[in-house]
């Protein structure tokens, strides 16, 4: 059976990955495919307690970095790997792009040490395409503010979201190949404009 299809969706928080998610799992299912819609950190009975305590409690962001591979280990083998040997088309919002934005870029941690836990928790397999969602940070705090409570992440300094968002461009910048930066600061109509003629081909 062909191995199905892995894309990922990205960028900062209030960037508009979620308000798109479903809407592409339509596409993909409008044209006959079998989708699994799946989040991180979550998308196992394991991770979604991770990410319970990922997103409330404080802790050092060496300990964050390891509880993000750890949940992210236990979605891969119990969900990632068996949806796309199965031939289905996975949408995931957030995958290993996130750490190094988030611990990398925002914490601090060096690449380096991410790179090891990478290659560790899910060696060669990479997503087949990434969607970033990408805006200014303003606008990004403006969206947060109206649509929820803030969560660990969300409550952090401006600076710490600049970071995240310069770490993401980096990282589409050093793979073009795989990474689709998406300019989320337009209306959904413009943004799903743009992800119908990047996914072109892939449909």
């Amino acid at each position: 059976m062909k191995r199905g299809l892995f894309i990922t969706l990205e960028g900062v928080d209030g960037a508009g990955k979620s308000t798109h998610l479903e809407w592409l799992a339509g596409l993909f299912r409008a044209r006959g495919h079998a989708v699994r819609v799946t989040r991180e950190p979550g998308g196992t009975p394991l991770g979604e307690r991770l990410r319970a305590l990922l997103l409330t409690e404080p802790m050092h962001a060496e300990t964050e970095a390891l509880l993000m591979f750890a949940a992210r280990c236990e979605h891969l083998h119990a969900l990632i790997r068996p949806a796309l040997a199965a031939g289905e088309v996975v949408l995931c919002d957030r995958f290993t792009d996130a750490s190094y934005a988030y611990q990398g870029g925002g914490r601090g941690l060096p690449a380096a040490r991410l790179a090891i836990l990478e290659d560790w928790v899910h060696g060669g397999l990479q997503p087949d395409l990434t969607l970033l969602f990408d805006l200014p940070e303003a606008l990004a705090q403006v969206r947060r503010a109206a649509t929820r409570t803030a969560d660990r992440f969300e409550r952090e300094q401006t600076d710490f979201h600049a970071r995240v968002r310069a770490a993401y461009l980096q990282r589409a910048a050093r793979h073009p190949e795989r990474i689709r930066v998406i300019d989320a600061s337009g209306s959904i109509e413009a943004v799903r404009a743009q992800l119908e003629q990047v996914l072109t081909g892939w449909l």
